[in-house]
């Protein structure tokens, strides 16, 4: 079995980073160069190209390829790139993380087969496989409800003693599930929650951090609120929190990245086209989406 080349670190405000499309729906690696940029300046921990918020389902190998590789160039060792590879094939996704690998991400994040809905033998099978084919770290992502099913703490936590599994992006939306995987966990294994609203509660609980929608349009305060809850300085954390929270909702009145990419078009940073079966968002969530980043201080704060 294949050991990971490199230790890595993973903690703080990671972004899923959106993938920006110009109106033809071809890639916009411009864009997206500028996006990355802004988050590295702003402070972020780690970048997340290709997952949900990526729309990383509806990229063709190539395009896959290539906004990996465009993040990475951008980061250039800055901070870790984490690249969505996950699907609900084993041998496609396997591909998928030696494509992700040969663009030169520093982990691979693997959402767990949705739809077929694995067994416990095929589940553990699944990330054997991935981690035997790659030297790159691999983060597991529970998410029942984009999957339809619930991985559970004890199983997590088998995925952990898998060499190469690093840490989970935990986004059941239940707290008592991410402390018992923080509380049994080995010293080394990271806990990334994927839920914005819970990000402060679960560092408070020892998570490392979050896998986070919102960084997109907050960077820096995301950062923050990540660095000041590790430090135990609840109380400007809970500020960052509050004047975010609206925000955190906001973004998933619809599909993500729908809202989120409504949020950037309206900042300047990008534009909010959108590869189907996604389609544009309704008025009243983008009256949301505009309340919420006035409330939050964002707006005209981008250029």
């Amino acid at each position: 079995m294949n050991r990971p080349t490199r230790r890595l670190k993973l903690f703080g405000a990671i972004t899923a980073i959106v993938t920006p499309f110009r109106d033809d729906g071809s890639l916009d690696l411009p864009a997206l160069e500028r996006l990355a940029s802004r988050q590295i300046e702003a402070g972020i921990h780690g970048l997340v190209p290709c997952g949900t918020t990526g729309e990383g389902a509806t990229l063709r190998p190539d395009e896959h390829a290539s906004v990996i590789e465009t993040v990475v160039r951008v980061a250039d060792g800055r901070v870790p790139v984490i690249a969505g590879c996950g699907t609900n094939d084993t041998r496609t996704t396997v591909e998928a993380a030696r494509r992700a690998a040969s663009a030169g991400a520093d982990a691979l994040l693997v959402v767990t087969p949705y739809y077929n809905k694995p067994n416990r033998s095929g589940m553990i099978a699944h990330y054997v496989a991935i981690a035997d084919a790659v030297d790159l770290p691999i983060v597991p992502y529970n998410v029942p409800g984009r999957t339809g099913q619930n991985l559970g703490a004890e199983l997590i936590l088998r995925l952990a003693e898998i060499p190469g599994v690093v840490a989970v992006k935990e986004a059941a939306a239940n707290l008592e599930q991410l402390a018992t995987i923080v509380e049994a966990r080995r010293p080394d294994f990271a806990v990334l929650t994927g839920d914005d609203a819970l990000a402060l509660p679960a560092v408070a609980l020892g998570a490392s951090g979050v896998i986070s929608v919102v960084a997109n349009e907050a960077p820096g305060p995301m950062a923050e609120m990540m660095e000041r809850a590790a430090a135990s300085d609840f109380v400007r954390a809970r500020e960052i929190h509050y004047r975010l929270l609206p925000l955190m909702r906001a973004n998933f009145l619809e599909s993500n990245p729908v809202p989120v990419k409504v949020a950037l078009a309206m900042l300047g940073l990008c534009g909010d086209t959108l590869r189907a079966p996604l389609g544009p968002s309704d008025g009243a969530t983008r009256r949301a989406v505009g309340e919420a980043l006035r409330y939050a201080g964002l707006v005209g704060a981008a250029a």
